[in-house]
Order: C-alpha cells, then sequence, then structure tokens
C-alpha cells in the first residue's frame, strides 16, 4: 500500500451485533496520516466509556488487529471461566439455572460486573418455549470457533509469552467438538462422581482471579508483542477502547488502565494493588476449587492453567534445571550453572 501512495488502515472491532447498533469499540492499525483522515468519523461512531470514546490508533501495520485478536483471546478465556463455573454449580452443586442466574447476577453487581457475566444471568434465565425447560440445558453442547483464539495462542507461542489460560480456552472447545468420542468414552473411563462440596464464595475468588489472570496474560502478550513488531502500543489505552462496546467490557478494566497508566512496561498485573491483595485473598479459595473440581472428575482448564501459571510465576526455583540436564544428555544443548558464568557440557555417561 505504502509503494503505490495508500494511506492503509486496518482496524479490529468488536461488539457483536449490539455494537453494531450502538457503537463498537474500534482498534486501528496502519498508515498514522491515514487514521487522521478517517479519527473523527470513527471516533462518533465508537461506544462510549466512562473514559470517552472506544477508539484508538494503536500503531504501524498490523497493531490494530493484533490488539483486536488479544482481546478475542481473552475473550476466549473469560468465556470458558464461566462455563467452568456454570459446570461446577450445575454438576457439582446440582443447582437449578434460575439458582446460577442468581449467582451470576450477583456476581455481576460486583468486581465482576462485565457484559459477559450480565449475558450469562439472561441465558440461564431463558426458558424454551417447546419444552419448558431452561434453554440452556436443550443446546448442544459444542462450542464453535472462528480463529482468533488459536491465532492469539500462536502468536504467544511465537513470542515465547506465557498465556496458558487463553490456550486452554482454545483446547476446551476443541475437546468440546469431539461429542461423539466424548459419549463413546463415558462409559469407557470410569470417573468420580460429580457431587462434591463447595463454599460460593471461594469459587467466585476462583472466577475473580482466573478472569484477571486472563487480562494479566493478554496485557503481557499485547507488550511482548509490541517490543518484537514496533508498534509502540499504550496498553492503557487498549484498556480504555475495551471498557465499552466490546464482548470483554468490565469495570476491572478502569482499574487495569489506571495500572498500566502509572506502570505501562508492568510484566504482569497481579505484582501491584490492588490485584496482589486479590491473589493474597482469594488464593485459598481457588485452590479449594480447583482440587474439588479435580477430586469429583469436572474439568476446570482455564482455572487450573490459571493457578499454575501464577504458581509458576512466583516460583523463585522450578525444576526446568532437570529439564535443561536431560536436554545436554541426549543433545548436547548445554546448560548453565547457577554458580559461577558460562556455558557448560557434562559428558553424563562413561566410555
Amino acid at each position: 500500500a505504502q509503494e503505490r501512495g495508500l494511506r492503509y488502515l486496518g482496524t479490529g472491532i468488536s461488539g457483536g451485533e449490539e455494537g453494531a447498533l450502538h457503537g463498537p469499540a474500534i482498534m486501528a492499525g496502519g498508515d498514522p496520516e491515514g487514521y487522521k483522515l478517517v479519527e473523527e468519523i470513527l471516533t462518533k461512531i465508537a461506544a462510549v466509556g466512562p473514559e470517552g470514546p472506544c477508539c484508538a490508533y494503536f500503531g504501524p501495520g498490523s497493531a490494530g488487529h493484533y490488539v483486536k485478536m488479544v482481546h478475542n483471546g481473552i475473550e476466549y478465556a473469560i468465556m470458558e471461566t464461566i462455563a467452568e463455573a456454570y459446570d461446577i454449580m450445575s454438576r457439582g452443586l446440582g443447582m437449578t439455572a434460575a439458582e446460577m442466574a442468581d449467582v451470576f447476577g450477583e456476581w455481576n453487581q460486583g468486581d465482576l460486573s462485565s457484559y459477559l457475566f450480565e449475558i450469562t444471568e439472561k441465558i440461564l434465565r431463558k426458558v424454551d418455549p417447546d419444552t419448558g425447560k431452561p434453554l440452556v440445558d436443550v443446546i448442544l453442547d459444542t462450542a464453535a470457533q472462528k480463529g482468533t483464539g488459536k491465532w492469539s495462542s500462536q502468536s504467544a507461542l511465537d513470542l515465547g509469552t506465557p498465556a496458558p489460560t487463553i490456550a486452554m480456552a482454545v483446547f476446551a472447545r476443541i475437546i468440546s467438538a469431539l461429542k461423539d468420542e466424548r459419549v463413546d468414552a463415558a462409559p469407557i473411563l470410569p470417573g468420580p462422581d460429580p457431587r462434591l462440596e463447595l463454599d460460593l464464595d471461594d469459587l467466585h475468588s476462583a472466577v475473580y482471579l482466573t478472569v484477571l489472570s486472563a487480562y494479566a496474560q493478554g496485557f503481557r502478550q499485547l507488550r511482548d508483542a509490541s517490543r518484537e513488531r514496533g508498534y509502540n502500543l499504550d496498553l492503557s489505552a487498549a484498556a480504555r477502547v475495551w471498557m465499552a462496546g466490546c464482548i470483554i467490557r468490565a469495570q476491572l478494566l478502569t482499574t487495569i488502565g489506571k495500572v498500566l497508566r502509572e506502570k505501562p512496561e508492568l510484566p504482569n498485573l497481579f505484582l501491584v494493588e490492588p490485584f496482589t491483595a486479590a491473589w493474597r485473598d482469594g488464593h485459598t479459595g481457588m485452590r479449594q476449587v480447583v482440587n474439588a473440581a479435580h477430586a469429583h472428575g469436572i474439568p476446570v482448564p482455564a482455572m487450573d492453567s490459571a493457578l499454575d501459571f501464577l504458581d509458576g510465576y512466583r516460583s523463585p526455583r522450578l525444576p526446568a534445571n532437570l529439564i535443561q540436564a536431560q536436554r545436554d544428555f541426549f543433545g548436547a544443548h548445554t546448560y548453565q550453572r547457577i554458580d559461577r558464568e558460562g556455558t557448560y557440557h557434562t559428558q553424563w555417561e562413561e566410555g
């Protein structure tokens, strides 16, 4: 486009049907002068959040679409987290759809206030006119995908940035699509009784920390991609644009935006308040939930990966020393020592 004198923009849009009618979140990238020519138009059609229009120019090339892609990766992770909480309440606690709607409605009035929690309550209250059952109960349990979550995970792997909760949300959808195989496997592979006892406050902690972890991983990926690709992203602008109009809009983003304005190079949201306190106060409850789910055969890949991510991140020493020794053993890949500088290789077997 530059060679032909064209001012090309790549612009990510989020908001679905509602966004198309009432204003979406707009994430532009490409030619900066081109953006200036259409900025007024894009700003006027964008949703308006608590900090202004949800529209911004993010940088050269594919910057706008990259921000949108990571938005969708976070979306996958939050949706999977909500689904896991639903599964625990339904199969584990035996709650009705109406009872679960009450819980999601209560959470939506607090620190989990967001579009996805709002629509979850509405979905659980919807009755199927043909059967009189909750409509969610007659929907086939296979979740489709269009690829953005996968692309987000592929890019995270290419960058070497940790985004396991987003990746596990993608794999959860892939497993859901194996419906016939799952039905055939059920009588062959035994498991425990899914009924369990659990404090809903602990479940709230697990859900909140997993949602927060999804945002933390997503913003870390944006930071790393910006460095690798020369986007020069303003992460606080991404938080602002996501405050309204888009699928992951949430009250939490106001606090995230404030934190990122103060610490634009922050590697992990959990390293600063109020998120450190959220981890300190909630991780015990989160462990209770993950342990109970595993003990009763209920899969929680998003919650589990978020917990593992944070436990790994806070560990000053991990068992990767053994992995590196194995790599040196079979492939002479060398290793570094903790007691001196340099690179080393050992002849692990004599003769």
